[in-house]
């Protein structure tokens, strides 16, 4: 997720909107990034990518806020940041919840009040995973493709995902994981990650750690 600086609006009109998808996908082809979804609201951009390497992220996006921040300011005839600092986001489990990250994406226009329907907002992927226009720089995971055996399949059991409002036992969680940097994930899956890094994955414990026993198996809280 990316914001405006104070929440200023980083798109005026459709023709910045334009200006920045194909920014997106000329940034994401130099760093290998695989976008599955995408939206662009008036003040933020949401993302869901699949990046090579540690470092391909951080590269895309400071190329690209770079090249439309100043496009946006020529325009306008503005000086200054564009965008609110560095972005966030979170790690997350593609088996157990990239349909539902691809959801949270495609329907924040239906959430903020924008349109009835989350396929109706014409500046997101919903549109192409719904049959109603192709993106071309987009990837279409495999859990996706899983959805149906032909393209009208897929496309039908798309609309009807996005009909169902996520519900907010995994809404409210994974937008706290994006905004905090937060693993958000199975517990095997934070758990592997965690044999990896010694970087906090999760919000530790309120309250005293508990102490190991001196002798014994046990824990004392």
């Amino acid at each position: 997720m990316q914001r405006g600086h104070n929440l200023q609006a980083v798109f005026l009109d459709d023709e910045d909107r334009r200006a920045y998808l194909a920014a997106l996908a000329e940034s994401a082809a130099t760093q290998k990034v695989a976008v599955l979804a995408y939206c662009l609201l008036d003040d933020q951009v949401h993302l869901l990518v699949e990046p090579p390497g540690a470092e391909s992220l951080s590269r895309m996006l400071q190329s690209l806020g770079r090249r439309y921040g100043a496009a946006f300011n020529r325009r306008h005839g503005r000086s200054g940041t564009l965008w609110d600092g560095r972005f966030r986001a979170t790690v997350l489990d593609p088996r157990a919840y990239l349909l539902d990250a691809m959801r949270c994406i495609e329907q924040a226009p239906q959430r903020a009040g924008l349109v009835a329907e989350a396929v109706d907002w014409p500046w997101s992927s919903a549109a192409h995973h719904s049959g109603r226009g192709r993106v071309g720089w987009l990837s279409d995971p495999p859990l996706y493709w899983s959805l149906g055996n032909t393209p009208f399949e897929r496309e039908l059991a798309w609309l009807r995902l996005l009909d169902e409002p996520l519900p907010s036992g995994v809404l409210v969680p994974l937008l706290g994981a994006v905004h905090k940097g937060w693993v958000f994930g199975s517990g095997a899956f934070i758990a592997s990650l965690g044999a990896r890094t010694e970087r906090p994955l999760q919000p530790r414990p309120r309250g005293r750690p508990r102490k190991a026993l001196d002798q014994g198996g046990g824990f004392l809280g």
